[in-house]
């Protein structure tokens, strides 16, 4: 390997490594981020009325390129291993646009999560819709929870 190559690798599994802190831990009733703690929370009780499960997306709506960035970079310099002159070029693009498709489908993947829209009525009557991630735990019509509130987010638990 020459200089070159060593330093498109180096930044390539920069980009990668960078990828994976681009993941999310999510907006599960379980986990806190560590400015929501040490924080006191309103708690109201409910009875869910219906829970239908839904897709979260971490990016916002926003482009996020980085999958695409990493991927392509990954794939350029695997594919410029292959041939020499002219065909390590050509396997160069190739590897790279590969790479670049398939590091896209992975961000968006890592950008998606199972979700639940768990629709509950207070005890005063008003109703509420709360949508948080899906951490294995299920809710069901008629089964009484617990509302946890503060600083604008509010919390389905049992």
């Amino acid at each position: 390997m020459n200089k070159s190559t060593i330093a498109v690798c180096t930044l390539a599994v920069a980009c990668t490594v960078g990828m994976s802190g681009c993941a999310s831990m999510g907006s599960s009733a379980d986990v806190y981020d560590s400015l929501q703690t040490q924080h006191e929370q309103t708690v109201r009780m409910a009875t869910v009325e219906s829970v239908r499960g839904v897709t979260i997306e971490n990016g916002n709506g926003r482009p996020r390129p980085f999958g695409a960035i990493g991927g392509g970079l990954l794939g350029a310099v695997a594919g410029s291993a292959i041939g020499r002159g002219h065909g390590s070029l050509l396997s160069g693009v190739i590897g790279g646009i590969a790479g670049a498709v398939a590091g896209d489908q992975v961000q968006d993947r890592l950008d998606r999560q199972r979700g639940l829209e768990i629709t509950v009525r207070l005890d005063n009557g008003d109703l509420r819709a709360i949508t948080q991630a899906s951490d294995g735990q299920m809710f069901y019509a008629g089964e009484r929870v617990r509302l946890l509130s503060s600083g604008g987010i509010t919390r389905v638990t049992t």
